[in-house]
């Protein structure tokens, strides 16, 4: 630091310790900076016209490259180009008290950190000063490299492209009274479903236009030009019109131009101060324009239009990252710092403006830092069916998920492939599927409480923001086509890992139609996801639930509504199937981990024991055991209905998460009931699902009869024997272990 800085830092506030750079003040300073234009008490500017307000605006900017460049420099790593290029859009919303602010952009967490640290937020985890965020970047227990709801006034995670939306929707519905703008980069549009989801959003809840895509059209990706960028500003309209969007306003850097820079990208922070100015004007007038308009009820896009590492150290896609190397004494960093350094009391300004918009900082009032309270559920209404008859158990979910939504109005069910289709015709029957077309046929009605896009990622989307944001919802999905909705449930079963409030458990169920879909062939028949839940479960707040009949899937299912922070995925048939347990016996197995469903009285042989994960698939099990009694064996089939119980607490990272779960079974009664001559782990799906009975079983002799491929077959048996999920190659392995 030169002797000029050290001296500029003896004036600085306390928090600014740590920063490097300091600059003079701007001209006109002493007459638009005097004080915060957010006054003591007001949550925003009272007119974004003032010239106080546009040069605080562009003083707010600036103070966001600054440390976005600053802090990751201290690393050497990090991303700052993607969020230069927002910074007018970021501060402009601030100034206008809409802090309620997503992104699907990770590269963009370090300026969404120092948005934090500017408000205050950031003092809530100890990060006091500038050399505090520097100690805690991208280290363990601090600001990690993607966004984290955990990260105080954040309000949702952000590392795959392509999910903020469903965020800001899930906002926009519970919170009807705020804006919910989320950034997202051209380089992210390429992501499927984006512009899809959010028509179809608005199809079906069409007054709630109170989100607000910004997007930082900035020519490009992470290594290339953006697939965009060559677009007009015609066609990007067009774009967006076409996808349903009746207000797009666009604030084109370009037009305020005045050093002659090449291409349709330009950087702001190169115009003449007086441009600089007028850029920040229209910036901060367009942005209240387009939030207007989107809280009137207009689906509405604001688009700033500006060159990719404006005001950094490097431009365009070279500015997207940090390496190694990029370190605060380089003289690239260097010279980007200098060129957006600050005046020590410009730093003032800013945070008493950022700590006062939106009636206080982030972490006080963000919708996601308070608990959202929740309608009480009694015990639900579940059938109890009797051991000698057969029950859907799909069906018998469904009327409990219809009960959850007669009581709970604001429950959501998300479903792309259809509830009929699923034998759940009954959730449609009591809630409505939800569409403007008013058609008692299809169960159609525009306030039904069903709402089913034709995509996986909308399903699963809405269904996990509305949990994340503290409101229930259930996704429902063949387990075949759940892939392509399984990354933003992922993502926020990990957020609701670190988060620091209670939220409903984001539900999941998949029919399995693996043994089911035989005549649909290999395209319906896609159980390897349940490898991705298997090894989900270490995490600590992930459950596959394997319910083995009508009974046992009610009880699953109001176990599963009844927790928080967790991620519960149920797996079940759509057909007729026995029934082998009583609600008692299925509300035990959940808790525990699994049960005994039944067990010869008598055998000479030896003992072989069935661990089994599903349902249909206990056909074959059953079939088995009456060939094995008749050859004198003695046969237990256990029912591995949540085997995440039956893991060792260390094998489990549980108690690393919010709302810890460290029940599990213990090793005198795991061997109570897996303790066999011979043992077999047979699952309809893969076999990781049983890796805990796997791995802890005593039994020397054991093996598995899992999922191999997909097949056209005219039945559930075909496709078992297909894959070698038979009685007679169950029986014939005993034959091999005795030889």
């Amino acid at each position: 630091m030169s002797t000029d800085n050290v001296s500029q830092a003896t004036t600085a506030p306390s928090f600014c310790e740590g920063i490097q750079h300091y600059g003079d003040a701007w001209p006109q300073y002493s007459e638009k900076a005097t004080t915060a234009v957010i006054a003591d008490g007001q949550s925003a500017v009272s007119d974004c016209t003032t010239p106080e307000a546009v040069f605080q605006t562009q003083l707010m900017a600036d103070a966001l490259r600054y440390l976005t460049l600053q802090v990751c420099g201290s690393k050497g790593s990090g991303h700052p180009g993607g969020f230069a290029s927002s910074a007018d859009a970021y501060a402009s919303l601030v100034m206008l008290g809409h802090t309620n602010i997503v992104t699907e952009v990770g590269h963009h967490a370090p300026g969404f950190y120092s948005a934090m640290f500017l408000d205050t937020s950031l003092q809530e985890m100890g990060i006091n000063t500038v050399s505090d965020m520097h100690t805690r970047f991208r280290e363990r227990e601090g600001l990690l490299g993607h966004l984290s709801g955990a990260v105080p006034g954040l309000l949702a995670p952000a590392g795959p492209l392509g999910q903020g939306q469903h965020f800001a929707m899930a906002g926009a519905l519970l919170h009807p009274d705020k804006l919910f703008p989320f950034t997202m980069g051209d380089g992210g549009m390429g992501e499927p479903y984006i512009l899809s989801a959010m028509m179809h959003f608005n199809t079906a809840y069409p007054e709630s236009t109170n989100f607000l895509p910004t997007l930082v059209w900035n020519g490009y990706s992470q290594e290339h030009h953006s697939m965009v960028s060559r677009m007009t500003n015609e066609e990007m309209t067009n774009y967006w019109t076409g996808h349903g969007f009746k207000e797009v306003v666009i604030v084109d850097a370009k037009e305020f131009d005045d050093a002659n820079q090449e291409g349709a990208y330009v950087d702001s922070t190169q115009f003449s101060f007086e441009n600089r100015l007028k850029f920040s004007q229209a910036m901060l007038e367009g942005t209240n324009k387009a939030a207007t308009s989107a809280m009137n009820g207009t689906l509405t896009v604001l688009i700033i239009k500006q060159l990719k590492g404006a005001g950094v150290h490097a431009l365009g896609a070279k500015s997207h990252n940090l390496y190694p190397a990029d370190t605060l004494d380089q003289p690239h960093i260097i010279a980007g710092l200098q060129r957006r350094a600050l005046n020590p009391d410009a730093w003032q300004i800013v945070r008493d403006n950022f700590s006062r918009a939106g009636g206080g900082p982030a972490v006080k009032t963000s919708v996601t830092e308070h608990v959202l309270e929740l309608t009480p559920l009694p015990k639900l209404p579940a059938q109890e069916f009797s051991k000698e008859e057969k029950a859907v158990p799909a069906t018998a979910m469904g009327a409990l998920v219809a009960a959850v939504g007669q009581i709970d109005k604001r429950y959501v069910v998300c479903n792309a492939d259809g509830n009929e289709a699923s034998a759940m015709k009954n959730i449609n029957d009591a809630l409505k599927i939800r569409h403007p077309t008013v058609d008692p046929l299809y169960n159609q009605e525009p306030n039904g409480q069903v709402y089913e896009p034709l995509n996986e990622d909308a399903c699963a989307g809405l269904a996990a923001g509305l949990s994340l944001f503290g409101s229930r919802a259930i996704w429902l999905s063949y387990e075949s086509f759940a892939i392509n909705g399984w990354p933003i449930v992922q993502t926020v079963t990990q957020a609701m890992a670190e988060l620091r409030r209670k939220t409903p458990s984001v539900v999941s169920m998949f029919t399995a139609g693996a043994l089911e879909q035989g005549r649909n062939g290999w395209t319906h028949q896609r159980p390897e996801i349940e490898n991705f839940f298997a090894g989900m479960m270490r995490n600590g707040n992930v459950y596959p639930l394997f319910p083995c009949d009508a009974n046992s899937i009610q009880v699953a299912y109001e176990w599963a509504t009844n927790t928080y922070n967790k991620g519960m995925v149920i797996i079940a048939s759509k057909s007729p199937l026995p029934v082998y347990m009583t609600l008692e016996e299925s509300l035990h197995a959940i808790e525990v981990g699994a049960a005994t469903i039944y067990e010869s009285q008598s055998g000479d042989k030896g003992t072989i024991v069935f661990a089994v994960t599903g349902d249909m698939v206990f056909l074959p099990v059953f079939e088995a055991k009456d060939q094995l009694e008749a050859d004198g064996y003695r046969v237990r089939i256990v029912a591995v209905v949540n085997p995440r119980r039956l893991y060792r607490p260390t094998d489990v990272a549980w108690d690393t998460v919010s709302e810890p779960d460290n029940t599990f079974m213990d090793d005198d009664h795991f061997n109570a009931l897996f303790d066999a001559d011979i043992l077999f782990a047979v699952s309809g799906g893969p076999s990781a699902p049983l890796e805990p009975v796997v791995l802890r079983t005593r039994a020397a002799k054991r093996d598995t009869f899992c999922w191999k491929r997909g097949e056209t077959t005219a039945s559930p048996t075909e496709i078992m024997n297909f894959n070698g999920i038979t009685a007679e190659a169950m029986c014939n392995r005993v034959k091999t272990f005795t030889k």
